[in-house]
């Protein structure tokens, strides 16, 4: 088996440049999925929910002013992504917030400015990844995280990323009007799909791409239900914590881990050496 080289950086030497048949994997511009990849994932989307809900109710901006806001936000963002040379935590985990934000409102604004019905947005959405993913891998022969290193596949990989929330979103809803379970029971109802997947994977033989992007779709509504849970009034369900307080109290612990991250490097993605002959 070969693997895939960048043909532009050469590994340095005490002795100088590497000779020609060694060079190093261009670096991956997204994080290894370890326990704290899932969560700061979790917690980045019940901040997103979180601070929806507070600026299109606290701030009066309304659901068009939260999306035309927080769409720009996460365009200057993308585009300080796209132009870092490798992973960078804090701007990474800034996109994965605004992005799970937009993917919220995208689905509100369907459900509640258009009348658009669950099932449809839901069905829509998830043809829509569906085509992300076979196109990604049409174009590119993967749709591993660990490759992500051209702007091609980053387009892909961030496109993929805002279809998840957009469907996780949508058929989260879906099920929580359907079974009208509360949000706790929600939470623990997506919990264990996500266990379930787990399982499935490292027991019964789920492809690695394909067990990521499930579970990646299945913390939308996880996080946006732990997110409701404890923002909420007593009265609909909730602690009554509100979401400045939630807010406040998730972004906190999600700063801290990115920091950490930052600074211990361990949900790096290092480059491998490799020859012209490796197999």
């Amino acid at each position: 088996m070969t693997y895939e080289t960048s043909q532009t950086s050469a590994v340095p030497t005490s002795d100088g440049p590497a000779p020609p048949a060694q060079r190093w994997l261009r670096r991956n511009k997204v994080p290894e999925v370890t326990v704290y990849f899932w969560i700061i994932k979790v917690l980045c989307t019940t901040v997103g929910e979180t601070a929806a809900d507070l600026l299109n109710e606290k701030a009066g901006l309304g659901l068009t002013g939260v999306s035309v806001l927080m769409s720009a936000l996460l365009a200057v963002t993308l585009v300080v992504q796209f132009r870092t040379s490798a992973y960078r935590p804090g701007v990474y985990w800034l996109a994965v917030a605004l992005i799970s934000v937009v993917g919220t409102l995208i689905s509100d604004n369907l459900t509640d400015n258009m009348g658009v019905p669950l099932e449809l947005s839901t069905t829509v959405f998830a043809v829509a990844l569906a085509v992300v993913f076979v196109v990604w891998y049409r174009r590119e022969r993967t749709l591993s995280i660990h490759s992500i290193d051209t702007p091609s596949r980053e387009s892909f990989y961030w496109l993929a990323v805002l279809f998840t929330f957009a469907l996780g979103t949508a058929a989260g809803d879906l099920v929580s009007e359907r079974m009208d379970l509360g949000y706790w029971l929600s939470a623990v109802l997506f919990a264990l799909a996500i266990a379930a997947v787990a399982v499935a994977r490292f027991s019964l033989g789920l492809h690695a791409v394909w067990g990521f992007w499930i579970a990646y779709i299945l913390t939308r509504p996880l996080g946006a239900s732990i997110g409701d849970y404890l923002s909420q009034p007593g009265g609909d369900g909730g602690l009554g914590l509100g979401t400045v307080i939630t807010s406040a109290l998730f972004l906190t612990v999600v700063l801290g881990l990115v920091v950490y991250l930052a600074v211990t490097r361990k949900d790096v993605i290092e480059p491998e050496r490799t020859s012209r002959h490796a197999a």
